[in-house]
């Protein structure tokens, strides 16, 4: 995912994939010093960082499921 004008950086809250890992996370934060995003799994659990460059927009079917996953989990959605 290149940042620009056209496609900015994912807003905090929303779903999206780290394409490195190959898995899904919430964003949490963008660092500007270290120019990456934290993320954090659905279940819970350790944030990672991702460069945006490396992270596509959730699918429904992901967002879905991660939010399953959370609810699981014992976190829950607004």
């Amino acid at each position: 995912m290149s940042i620009s004008e056209d496609n900015p950086l994912p807003k905090a809250g929303s779903f999206v994939v780290d394409t490195r890992r190959d898995e899904i996370g919430q964003v949490m934060d963008y660092d500007p010093e270290q120019a990456c995003l934290q993320l954090r799994p659905p279940r819970g659990g350790r944030e990672w960082d991702a460069r945006p460059d490396d992270v596509r927009p959730a699918t429904d079917k992901e967002r879905l499921s991660a939010k399953v996953q959370s609810a699981n989990s014992g976190r829950w959605w607004a």
